[in-house]
């Protein structure tokens, strides 16, 4: 093993220049660590907002980002005991003490927290398991005590959306979904969308009442904000509830508590949502985790098709992160 390694920096907040090349001593494993070697790294939005510098859990900078990567445990420090060399694993920067971290040759973490990948995930489909660790985490936290029978999943082609339908359909939810081409409709539906709706926000919600007999969805699950979430208030069933995870297009455009007021005989609420209300919750979190390696392992689940290139296209990579249009899980290699 060389004594130095590849690795991405951002020292000052940008567009994908700020993505430096550069080269970093190898970490050596402290007690009760390990040193995993990646095989493959996740590149998602949470590393593009480390790269804007507007993450709300930014790390210090210079930071190296990447919030997932799977490989080989290579070296352990003193007194591990329950991970040995050559063990495959996941390491996922929600389980570090701070967010990013990833992309690099290797990475240095505590033994308590990788996760042991079975031998039938890839390591490229095991840096897509964050997104259904945050899906299982939403459709448990958001579902109140009685379990959902329907739910909205706008942009059903989406990362996350593509996760939160595949542990719907497994629950066996009827799953609405929107798609902006047909390209992404396609997509959508081969991984589990019951039925395509019309996504304009003043046509969704007779179209969601119309295809769930006039009583609309249990949960709706919103990343956009603006006048789509109005209309995923308008598309709920009695005792509702619209989940805003991400408002890419900005603030509900709309005074909300009177959309709820004005619907008033249908109980409806809405929720934020977030994998941070997690943070301190180790077991839960591990758990949601653990759940979806178990389910991918099992076939129930599907790892997104993946769009693999190396560490050192990484500017490319965010490029296409930024326009948004690729379809899957878009993998670097070291």
């Amino acid at each position: 093993m060389s004594d130095m390694m590849k690795a991405v920096v951002v020292r000052v907040p940008g567009g994908p220049d700020a993505l430096e090349h550069t080269e970093l001593p190898v970490p050596r494993p402290g007690a009760r660590q390990v040193l995993v070697k990646a095989h493959a790294i996740g590149a998602g939005g949470p590393d593009v907002l480390i790269r804007n510098g507007t993450y709300k859990w930014m790390p210090p900078l210079p930071a190296v980002p990447g919030n997932e990567m799977a490989g080989v445990v290579v070296a352990v420090g003193e007194g591990v005991a329950d991970l040995a060399v050559g063990q495959r694993v996941l390491v996922s920067s929600r389980e570090l003490p701070e967010r990013g971290g990833c992309y690099a040759e290797y990475i240095a973490v505590p033994a308590g927290a990788p996760f042991v990948l079975p031998e039938s995930i890839s390591f490229d489909d095991a840096v897509s398991l964050g997104n259904f660790q945050l899906a299982q985490a939403m459709l448990q936290g958001c579902g109140g005590s009685t379990p959902a029978k329907s739910i909205l999943v706008p942009g059903a082609a989406g990362g996350v959306a593509t996760a939160l339908v595949q542990i719907a359909r497994h629950h066996g939810m009827q799953v609405i979904g929107t798609a902006s081409t047909q390209h992404k409709r396609a997509y959508a539906m081969e991984n589990g969308v019951s039925v395509l709706v019309d996504g304009q926000p003043a046509e969704l919600p007779l179209q969601v009442m119309a295809q769930t007999g006039g009583r609309g969805v249990d949960l709706a699950f919103d990343h956009v904000g603006n006048e789509l979430f109005m209309a995923c208030i308008r598309s709920l069933a009695p005792f509702g509830t619209a989940v805003s995870y991400n408002i890419a297009g900005g603030p509900p455009a709309g005074d909300v508590f009177m959309a709820l007021r004005a619907l008033l005989s249908r109980s409806l609420a809405v929720r934020t949502f977030s994998i941070h209300t997690f943070d301190s919750d180790r077991a839960q979190r591990r758990g949601f985790m653990d759940s979806a390696i178990a389910l991918m392992a099992a076939g129930h689940i599907r790892a997104p098709r993946t769009t693999v290139m190396p560490l050192g296209e990484v500017r490319r990579a965010h490029e296409i992160l930024d326009a948004g249009t690729s379809l899957g899980k878009l993998v670097l290699r070291p």
